[in-house]
This record gives C-alpha cells, sequence and structure tokens, in this order.
C-alpha cells in the first residue's frame, strides 16, 4: 500500500485550517475593500450596506478558495503537504477560483442583475459577455499568494513542507 492520500493527514488539515484559509481570508477581505469603489453600489448604497457587501464576499471568497483548493488536491491525487506538488496545487487552485469567478460574474451581471461595474472598472471582453478585471485577478493571484504564504510557515509537524513540484 502506498502513501496516504491527503486528507488523511493531519498535516494537510493543519496547513489547510490555521495557514491557507486564514491567510486567504485576510488577502481577500483587503482586496474586496480595495475594489469595491470599482462596483455601483459604492456610489448607490450606504456605507452600512457596503460594509455587509465586503463581509458577505469575503466570507463568499473564502468558501470559493476552500473548494477550489480541496478540488486541486483531489484532482492531483496529492499525497501528505511535504509532498505536495505546489505549483501544480496553486494552479489549479488559481484556475478553479477563477472558472468559478467567471461563472459567477456572467450569472450576477448578466442573468440576475445583482450587481454592475462602474464606469472605472477595467473589463475583459469574453465573447460578448464583459468581466471585471479585479475579481479575475483576484482568483488568479490570491489563492497562491495565500498557499505560497502558509507554506512558508511552515505549519506541518515534519521539519518545514518539501519541494514536490515535478509530477
Amino acid at each position: 500500500m502506498g502513501e496516504r492520500l491527503w486528507y488523511r493527514e493531519r498535516d494537510a488539515w493543519r496547513l489547510l485550517a490555521l495557514g491557507y484559509l486564514p491567510l486567504l481570508a485576510g488577502l481577500n477581505l483587503a482586496w474586496e475593500i480595495a475594489h469595491v469603489s470599482l462596483y455601483t453600489l459604492w456610489k448607490e448604497a450606504d456605507a452600512a450596506y457596503i460594509a455587509f457587501s465586503v463581509v458577505h464576499c469575503t466570507l463568499g471568497d473564502v468558501v470559493i478558495g476552500a473548494a477550489a483548493v480541496l478540488t486541486a488536491l483531489i484532482l492531483g491525487r496529492e499525497r501528505a503537504p511535504v509532498r505536495w506538488h505546489w505549483l501544480r496545487v496553486a494552479a489549479l487552485t488559481a484556475l478553479l477560483g477563477a472558472g468559478y469567478t467567471v461563472f459567477s460574474e456572467w450569472m450576477n451581471i448578466t442573468i440576475l442583475q445583482s450587481w454592475s461595474y462602474s464606469e472605472s472598472m477595467p473589463t475583459l471582453d469574453l465573447g460578448g459577455f464583459r468581466i471585471g478585471v479585479t475579481p479575475l485577478a483576484q482568483w488568479l493571484a490570491l489563492p497562491p499568494l495565500a498557499l505560497f504564504l502558509a507554506r512558508r510557515i511552515g505549519l506541518s509537524s515534519e521539519q518545514g513542507l518539501g519541494s514536490q513540484d515535478a509530477p
């Protein structure tokens, strides 16, 4: 029998729960605060609703980030964190988060019309649908950064987390 998969490893759960998710939450909170003015609610809503929206979006970001990293670990059939293929995990996590973001932005802007961008939001045209650059950049940058920082903190009970970037 080979090594146990990541979900049976205490170090993996420690790294995710005490490293990646809190770091991801803090990074996303800062990001949400920084880019909230790029949405129309910045000029249309009162301060309490804007604060609620920032907290609501940050909590949603943490859920999306957790689902993305767990899916990346499953797809990569990762083992203990000391054996993780970190670049693959980070890339898959970012792509899964970005993919969900494209769907969510399309659904909430085009179909549900739950929110809209202000004129100052830079956008990209994705075949007739315009997506904000900042939500997309958020998911391409923050999950890999949170993983990198969590790895640097080294919450593993072993001596540091290894570098298994090659398949």
